[in-house]
């Protein structure tokens, strides 16, 4: 027993340990031999990690770890809440994160209408800055790298004719940071993402009406050079129709083949199980009887108007013009929900069915989802759509306008469809794909939407869902912490991202946030002058964290345990001053 460590009584410990500060437990481990002893007692630290960290006890200790002190410790030691560096080089609003894949580079979008590409090394330090003024760019907002790290996509606000704004994206070359293609892409909050390593997405949208319209989603070479005439620069992926008022934005391509090996199953009785047996899903099902159904069901605004009486569309849009004409349709109808009950019709008949069996069979199958924002009843993000791609749509070879269709296939349907009863704000994959975090801020529980230019209003607290893209089922509670201010017209993007272990969040409250994803809990906040838009984990170091605030800063923040490995790597003033003295003496 070491000297000055008085032997205690474990339950007089216990109730020391539960007071003392994380630093202090772990500075007692480190020089008491009666410490060491009681570190081994599992009963002891599984009762001081539920009462300290209000874990409910029905969850289970984390699947990866040892023991329950080696858990306390990681939650304590390993959350990058130590803010070790401040960048400053933008002179507006940041408003956009990206890690390169391989953790050495990330880009950040600003205000200030630049992208600035930076070296991640002990230090981190500004390597390139590209003006996108002079392309009459508004700001950018948004940046992806793609899957080999040889191309940058930015996306930005593009300044048209009479100051109508919509979206560019542009693709920056890693090799020399010179611009290789701009793609126009409209509204500009669709952002684009890659697709793979040569072909991105973008999207643009035509009016069919005063708050119907039609989106159209592409598929767009990097390298728009290409001079050949077997060769497409551009092929169209998806013509989705909206109503009232509606858009697709927000797109992101999630990678299927990697479900079956995730880095951490969120379902505790799938984590006890560990047998990753999962039956075939029905992407169109939301409930199990459902599932157990091969015929998937039609969009729910066409559902809705099948249960309505099941009337084939041309006899329904026929017999409403009619009634019209007859004056058998009542004066309450606006010419607002005219339009949208005629293109509800129109719908039926002119939309291709969604794909069966879209669930690849086995794990090597190339099949990727495309998910986007969307909705049904107003303006506002509220729904996220999930369409399959296809193999041989992976690539623009072949026809510009894509496959040939027939007339009742004018549009594509949507082969999943998640409601969220909010205004969706951020998305996120998580890094195994298998999981999609959603920040929304809820509506009132019983609202009604009469008017899709009157959206519900929105509430403070902003909820963090989590969603199984391989069940198509929400797993665990919403996540709750952050919150945002501004009403439903004013309403911007809180960029989120997720790690191995850990999700993160900006808010309008001032603060990041981070979760622990298994436990569901909040490890930490992470402070900012004003508004914080974006968070990036490091792919390679989830215990390496940016966040990007209308301050203007990029804050660097690392956990405790990597700063004291950092600060052992630096050469020590002694050994400076030492080496000094030996020249002098010299």
């Amino acid at each position: 027993m070491d000297a000055g460590c008085p032997r205690l009584p474990d339950t007089v410990l216990f109730e020391i340990f539960l007071y003392l500060d994380h630093a202090d437990v772990l500075s007692v481990g480190l020089v008491c031999q009666q410490w060491r002893a009681v570190a081994r007692d599992e009963f002891l630290w599984k009762e001081l990690f539920y009462r300290y960290y209000r874990v409910s006890r029905d969850v289970p200790r984390h699947p990866g770890a040892v023991s329950w002190y080696d858990e306390f410790q990681r939650l304590y030691d390993t959350i990058p809440c130590v803010e070790v560096q401040a960048l400053k080089e933008h002179n507006d609003q940041v408003l956009h994160l990206s890690f390169s894949h391989s953790g050495c580079l990330f880009a950040s979008c600003s205000k200030d209408c630049t992208v600035k590409i930076w070296s991640n090394e002990l230090d981190i330090s500004l390597q390139h800055s590209s003006n996108m003024r002079p392309y009459n760019w508004s700001y950018t907002q948004f940046s992806q790298f793609n899957s080999d790290d040889s191309l940058l996509l930015v996306s930005g606000v593009f300044v048209g004719p009479h100051n109508s704004s919509s979206g560019e994206i542009a693709v920056i070359s890693m090799e020399n940071f010179t611009l290789l293609s701009r793609v126009r892409n409209k509204p500009y909050d669709v952002f684009g993402c890659w697709l793979n390593e040569t072909n991105l997405i973008s999207g643009n949208l035509h009016r069919i009406g005063r708050i119907t319209s039609c989106s159209v989603l592409w598929l767009n070479n990097a390298f728009q050079g290409i001079e050949s005439e077997n060769v497409n620069v551009v092929k169209r992926l998806f013509k989705i129709q909206n109503l009232n008022a509606s858009t697709i934005r927000t797109v992101m391509v999630a990678d299927c083949s990697r479900y079956d090996s995730p880095d951490l199953l969120l379902d505790y009785e799938e984590q006890l199980a560990a047998s990753s047996t999962c039956p075939v899903f029905d992407l169109g099902s939301d409930s199990e009887e459902e599932e157990a159904k091969p015929k998937p069901p039609p969009e729910p605004a066409v559902q809705e108007l099948l249960d309505a009486g099941g009337v084939p569309a041309e006899h329904g849009l026929q017999q409403l013009f009619d009634d019209i004409m007859e004056g058998r349709v009542g004066p309450a109808m606006t010419e607002t929900e005219l339009e949208t009950k005629v293109a509800e019709l129109f719908v039926r008949n002119r939309t291709k069915p969604p794909e069966p069996n879209l669930l690849p069979t086995d794990s090597n199958s190339k099949t990727k989802y495309l998910i986007f924002t969307t909705g049904c009843l107003t303006y506002s993000p509220h729904q996220i759509g999930i369409k399959r791609i296809l193999p041989h749509q992976m690539t623009t070879a072949g026809p510009v306008l894509g496959e040939e269709r027939r007339s009742d296939e004018f549009f594509d349907s949507l082969d999943h469809v998640i409601d969220i009863h909010g205004h969706i704000i951020g998305m996120g994959l998580s890094p195994d794909h298998r999981y999609l975090y959603v920040n929304s801020r809820a509506w009132p529980r019983d609202c009604v939407i009469s008017d899709p230019m009157q959206p519900p209003p929105i509430a403070e607290e902003i909820d963090l869902h989590v969603f199984d893209l391989k069940t198509m089922k929400e797993v665990k509670r919403a996540l709750r912490a952050h919150r945002a201010y501004t009403p439903n017209e004013e309403c911007f993007f809180i960029f989120l991202d997720v790690s191995r272990d850990f999700v993160a969040s900006g808010a309008e409250d001032r603060h990041g946030y981070i979760w622990d994803r298994h436990y569901n809990i909040c490890l930490a906040k992470l402070q900012h002058d004003n508004v914080v838009n974006s968070v990036a984990f490091s792919p390679v170091e989830q215990e390496l964290l940016l966040t990007a605030s209308d301050d203007t800063t990029i804050k660097v923040w690392r956990s405790p345990r990597a700063v004291r490995v950092r600060q052992a790597r630096r050469p020590r003033p002694r050994k400076l001053l030492f080496s000094w003295l030996m020249n002098q003496k010299s």
